[in-house]
């Protein structure tokens, strides 16, 4: 739903106060209505209140996965635009949201005008993200996995080398690269 003076909604969700009250005032001073929430279930609850057009979405919140709340913010309104934040480089985990329905997804740390041409990006081309995801590369699905097992480790490079079986020098000269086309 818009605003009362047209302007678009967008829900903001991310458990860092700070990032997230500075997005809602620069989003709101480029004339969005925005609504800000520190949790999952607080977005909730505001999303089936009045369903918001666009949403930023933490992927990783202490109290609920940024997945479920996806999934059950679309239940509420399979209209809502949402763009996931994800500060771990996770884009196996980013892939898995743009495959539930989300529009995109902008890592960490992210300014509004990013975010904004995220949104714009998504709407120019709804399909090309998730086409773009359907049949990556084995070199692509390989540093996918490394940076899944190196968020699940804390960024902890000696234990996701031991859990990865390759030496440690390895593992940083293959995090230096970029990620592998598609």
């Amino acid at each position: 739903m818009s605003g009362q003076d047209g302007a678009a909604s967008v829900l903001v969700v991310d458990d860092d106060e700070v990032f997230r009250t500075r997005l809602g005032r620069a989003l709101s001073s480029r004339g969005y209505e925005v609504r800000l929430a520190a949790d999952g279930l607080q977005a909730l609850r505001l999303a089936q209140v009045d369903s918001p057009e666009l949403c930023v979405l933490d992927l990783r919140m202490p109290d609920t996965s940024g997945l479920e709340v996806l999934r059950e913010l679309l239940a509420v309104d399979p209209t809502t635009r949402v763009i996931m934040l994800t500060g771990y480089g996770s884009i196996a985990t980013a892939v898995e949201a743009m495959r539930l329905g989300a529009a995109g997804y902008v890592q960490k740390p992210a300014g509004a005008d990013e975010i904004l041409a995220a949104f714009d990006k998504a709407a120019a081309a709804p399909l090309t993200a998730v086409q773009e995801y359907a049949s990556p590369s084995l070199a692509r699905v390989e540093w996918e996995h490394i940076q899944r097992v190196l968020g699940d480790c804390g960024g902890n490079l000696s234990r996701a080398a031991r859990q990865l079986g390759m030496h440690r020098r390895s593992l940083q000269r293959k995090l230096q690269k970029y990620p592998p086309k598609r």
